[in-house]
């Protein structure tokens, strides 16, 4: 089992744990809504991003997503009957 030469110093355990930290979120106003929201993400409030709808708000509260899902289409299989 390995084991350390030297006891750490608080000074070089200290320089290590520098960038062990949280960093603030990017907060910016919604150009269309001028809420606040997370830059780089769609907007809570009104479902826009870089000008281009992506949620829709049927109700208050419930959401609707615009692009749904493309559904594959199953290959019809030809049953032979003998």
């Amino acid at each position: 089992m390995a084991l350390p030469k030297r006891k750490t110093s608080k000074s070089r355990r200290d320089k290590r744990r520098t960038h062990d930290r949280l960093k603030a979120v990017n907060v910016v106003e919604c150009p269309r809504c001028h809420s606040k929201k997370i830059s780089h993400r769609v907007c809570a409030n009104c479902g826009y991003y870089a000008e281009h709808e992506i949620i829709i708000f049927e109700d208050k509260g419930k959401k609707k997503e615009k692009k749904e899902k493309k559904e594959k289409k199953e290959p019809e299989k030809a049953s032979k009957e003998k």
